[in-house]
């Protein structure tokens, strides 16, 4: 399997997904603005969202892909097929309870996640109703996401990629259709989500059938393979849990900060996500199962390889990423969304949290690569007591910075920490001598810095003789804004083609 071409492929539908992301938000600040409204649907929104993170794509898939692997290459077509209902009965079991609790108790989950809401009965209010109608959306994400990652072992990367698009899309549709009818008209966004969560997981269904793997789930617990990922997915979910409860804190601290704050912090996130989605998920996408794979056959040479071939990666696209959501961050946000109601000094907040996003977005990236060399090996319990660590150091970063600088010091907060996160991890795979640097590093940096240089002095001439970025439609904006990005990535790009990096030479390395 070419691991390069799977990762493109993978990023370019990403890439596309994303794309809509932002279609999806510009529609979203120009229909309602920044305010106490969105700022509800943003609450109300996360829980599920985080709940997704630690069920669906955090410590479930890192305790059942291993698991899988092993069943995919020691076991029969059947004991696989059963494998899968068991864990997939089980999964629907826990997950509805959780919703159904989740419905019935959404006032008490406020109050927790949004303290400072009570204080505006009427914002609490729909944040309720909100909630209610967002919760299901965990139960079909979840079960799409054990889709996904049955299709991505199977090779199948490209399905999975797409299915994110399709909450775009739903979300799109509410607003354009619905908002109309829904008083306040916030509410077609949250069944947007609802949809879109049964259109994730209905879409996959017929590419199971396809590979012999669409099964009936069975509530079952007397099963190997469930007593193994129950075994690992225990402390990966501490793991998980306590990187989203540090998000969870945040929100609270940020629901009382003056007005908007959750808005201005959720855009600036939304451009930081775009990077990490197409090259920090795409990498721990295709790393984890192929990680898994070398460690079970014992080749550990290939093993120490796939996880310097990533770490290169992520400098040598991650880095420049980071520079130009710095550089950049007020053209991208005017051109991206300061239309109809989102105003300038909406564009001067988002833009100071997007700045302090940037500083972290090597680290986010990195920990996509580090954490899968843990876990393809069945070991959730060292990221766990990182995550502990770094939970503790954001939260007192927290109190250091958001007196000063609001809503701006909890990003930098969330940062700073995840550049913390990924040198333990990177200094723990050094010391249980899991990985070694293969040699070059020295010289790679050497070329990489001089790249990065070019790159910035040729972004700052060029915004120098640009216009001021609000003038004209949005079209025009857009154009002049890829100009820019155009120049500083050719300039970037031809500067380490001088310096003799290839791209072919990526995919013969790694294949």
């Amino acid at each position: 399997m070419n691991l390069l071409k799977s990762l493109v492929s993978i990023s370019f539908i990403t890439m596309f997904s994303r794309i809509l992301g932002f279609i999806r938000d510009l529609i979203i600040a120009s229909f309602f603005g920044i305010g106490a409204e969105t700022d509800s649907f943003f609450i109300a929104f996360r829980l599920p969202n985080l709940l997704r993170r630690i069920f669906a794509e955090g410590a479930f898939s890192q305790a059942f892909i291993p698991i899988l692997v092993e069943y995919k290459n020691n076991k029969c077509d059947r004991d696989t097929r059963i494998f899968i209902s068991y864990i997939s009965g089980l999964l629907i079991l826990i997950l509805t309870i959780i919703t159904l609790i989740g419905i019935l108790v959404a006032p008490w989950i406020i109050y927790i996640i949004a303290p400072g809401f009570i204080y505006a009965s009427d914002n609490i209010n729909l944040t309720f109703y909100l909630l209610r109608i967002t919760f299901p959306y965990i139960l079909f994400i979840s079960l799409a996401s054990l889709s996904s990652a049955i299709l991505n072992l199977w090779n199948y990367f490209f399905i999975p990629a797409f299915t994110p698009t399709l909450l775009n899309i739903s979300m799109i549709i509410s607003v354009l259709l619905l908002s109309q009818y829904c008083q306040p008209s916030i509410i077609a966004l949250a069944w947007g989500v609802f949809i879109g969560g049964i259109l994730q997981l209905l879409y996959q269904l017929p590419f199971l059938y396809k590979i012999g793997m669409l099964v009936l789930p069975v509530i079952s617990f007397y099963n190997k393979g469930i007593y193994k990922v129950i075994k690992l997915i225990i402390p990966a979910l501490i793991g998980v849990s306590v990187s989203q409860i540090s998000l969870i804190i945040n929100t609270i601290f940020s629901s009382f900060l003056q007005s908007g704050s959750v808005s201005w912090m959720y855009y600036a996130d939304r451009l930081m996500e775009f990077p990490i989605g197409v090259l920090g998920v795409a990498l721990s996408t295709i790393l984890l199962p192929a990680l898994t794979k070398s460690f079970s056959i014992g080749n550990y040479k290939r093993y120490q390889f796939l996880i310097d071939w990533g770490l290169r990666l992520c400098f040598l696209l991650a880095l420049p990423c980071a520079i130009i959501l710095g550089i950049l961050s007020e053209p991208l946000i005017i051109s991206l969304f300061q239309y109809g109601n989102f105003t300038a000094y909406d564009v001067l907040m988002t833009k100071n949290a997007l700045i302090a996003y940037s500083i972290g977005l090597i680290g986010f990236i990195i920990i996509k690569v580090l954490a899968p060399g843990f876990y393809s090996r069945k070991d959730t319990k060292t990221p766990v007591k990182i995550a502990i660590i770094t939970l503790i150091l954001t939260q007192l970063m927290n109190l250091i910075f958001i007196k000063s600088l609001k809503h701006t010091g909890l990003a930098l907060s969330i940062s700073l920490a995840a550049c913390f996160n990924a040198l333990m991890l990177y200094w723990k795979l050094r010391c249980k001598k899991i990985f070694i640097p293969l040699p070059g590093w020295r010289k790679f940096f050497l070329k990489l810095i001089t790249s990065l240089t070019t790159m910035i002095i040729v972004l700052l001439l060029i915004l120098n003789f640009m216009p001021i970025w609000d003038q004209g439609n949005m079209l025009m904006r857009i154009i002049r804004l890829l100009l820019v990005l155009f120049a500083g990535l050719i300039t970037y790009f031809t500067t380490l083609f001088f310096f003799g990096f290839r791209l072919h030479d990526f995919s013969k390395q790694i294949n």
